[in-house]
């Protein structure tokens, strides 16, 4: 075979094989998408579904039915507006300036409320938040069929936002529980509610944190999933679902700027805590939460240091209440606690949601460290006793050396125990002034706090604090100080 023959052979080859992968190219860049079943052995590993999909509308048309509309109102009293006449001169000659005030008309306005929430029993129970119900006297939940019902408060929980409602029917559609433990971060989540009162409202996104706390969006248990799906007003208590159509959370609240309106940060109560407290609800009509009698603290690198501790995770135990099941089982203060029943606990946060999550009368297992070496106790949790009032005042004399510079400190006297209100036999020196911007204030040292030791040696005069500060010229200082009745480590690091 001549050369020139065998490159024509190879030319018509090659243009070929062209035409073939420049077809595929063309089906693969410009064909209309189709859902493309993967075969089982090559789903990614994690991946939530069995196949790649192109819209998540079977999800949707499964889930939507168990989305409701709540609608809700309630009285609200104000004091009314006078009776004309009685703001004429004439009468007030002979009745006096107050008859206006006396004669005004009593007045009750409505005011309506408008929110979600998720069928998750098939005999007409729903999640919500206590927010989007707290006060109503009248409560209309509506759904994806048009059918209307009147709903009865089950309870509600306003230390986790949530609400448990129920309507007379049955055979509801509902939705089914994931495990919101088992969530990450990344994975794709859907936002489902009534946004603004549009009815059945769907917004994708995904998990952009898990454990969010410190937000003070509830006065309570904050452990909020994080997502970018849009959550309008409206949407609260609505679901939060996972890409298999599994209810993972409750929408309750979003982070706006610049008077409201969608950023891309969106929270949801986990739907474990949820469904914790909607058990409850149900079987007892209130919440009890289990109780250590511990004051736990973050532990931050200063601390870390004063403690000679190689890892920060972990809670460090500030205070212990006398008679508490913590105090029975001999833990105590300054000890670390870095498991309960086998699960390790990150920070403050972590231990006081595991612990008011296990129901009164359980054991919980700790693991602690005490002076580096790891102990194994066992506590019986009772219930959360009633929240405490107390107060906190201060007086003056300054005192100031390396890391407590800018602090004043003055003796404790009776009178001052008392304002305070401490046991009259209790030493230490009371903090009368933290100047602003010095490594004491930014430490978290305040006003009215009693130092009761310095480097774990006790204090019970400004002598006595005087020198044991001098012990330590520029060094960490650590801190046991009482505030309102309660002790709690502070490190404080000199510049």
């Amino acid at each position: 075979m001549g050369s020139r023959l065998r490159i024509v052979i190879y030319c018509l080859l090659a243009g070929g094989v062209g035409v073939l992968v420049g077809s595929r190219a063309w089906t693969l860049y410009f064909a209309p998408p189709v859902p493309v079943a993967a075969a089982p052995a090559a789903t990614p590993t994690g991946a939530t579904a069995p196949g790649i999909f192109t819209s998540f509308a079977p999800i949707v048309e499964k889930d939507l039915p168990a989305v409701v509309n709540i609608s809700s109102s309630k009285v609200v009293r104000t004091t009314g507006t006078e009776i004309p006449f009685t703001m004429d001169p004439f009468f007030r000659q002979f009745f006096g300036d107050d008859f206006g005030r006396q004669m005004r008309r009593p007045s009750r306005q409505y005011e309506k409320g408008l929110g979600s929430g998720v069928v998750v029993r098939n005999d007409g129970y729903i999640l919500t938040n206590n927010h989007v119900v707290d006060g109503a006297t009248d409560i209309t939940v509506t759904l994806l069929d048009k059918r209307e019902f009147r709903a009865k408060v089950v309870g509600t929980d306003a230390k986790t936002d949530i609400g448990v409602l129920k309507i007379e029917s049955k055979d509801l559609p509902t939705l089914a529980f994931a495990d919101s433990s088992k969530v990450r971060v990344g994975d794709v989540v859907l936002a489902m509610g009534q946004p603004f009162g549009l009815s059945q409202s769907v917004t994708m996104g995904i998990i952009s944190a898990k454990g969010r706390s410190g937000l003070d969006i509830i006065q309570g248990y904050e452990d909020f999933i994080q997502t970018d799906a849009a959550i309008n007003p409206g949407n609260s208590g609505g679901a939060l679902v996972d890409a298999r159509g599994n209810l993972v959370g409750i929408n309750t609240a979003i982070l706006t700027r610049n008077g409201g309106g969608n950023q891309g940060i969106g929270f949801a109560v986990p739907v474990n805590m949820a469904r914790s407290v909607m058990d409850q609800l149900i079987e007892h009509g209130r919440v009890a939460r289990g109780y250590m009698g511990v004051t736990p603290e973050d532990i931050t690198s200063a601390m870390a240091k004063s403690f000679r501790l190689t890892d920060m995770r972990g809670v460090l135990i500030g205070d212990v209440a006398s008679g508490s099941p913590a105090a029975q089982a001999g833990i105590q203060r300054g000890d670390v606690v870095t498991e309960i029943n086998g699960d390790r606990v990150e920070d403050s946060n972590q231990l006081r949601l595991k612990i008011s999550m296990t129901p009164p009368g359980t054991t919980v297992h700790v693991k602690l460290l005490r002076d580096g070496a790891e102990k194994n106790v066992a506590v019986k949790l009772s219930e959360v006793p009633g929240d405490q009032v107390r107060t906190r005042p201060a007086p003056s004399r300054d005192y100031g050396s390396n890391a407590l510079d800018g602090v004043s400190v003055q003796d404790l006297d009776y009178q001052t125990l008392r304002q305070l209100g401490l046991p009259s036999n209790m030493k230490g020196v009371v903090v009368t002034q933290v100047d602003p911007g010095t490594s004491a204030g930014e430490a978290g040292l305040t006003p009215g706090d009693v130092i009761v030791e310095v480097d774990r040696a006790r204090v019970a005069s400004v002598g006595d604090f005087e020198r044991a500060v001098r012990r330590a010229p520029g060094h960490t200082v650590l801190l046991l100080v009482n505030r309102q009745g309660s002790t709690l480590y502070v490190a404080i690091e000199p510049r």
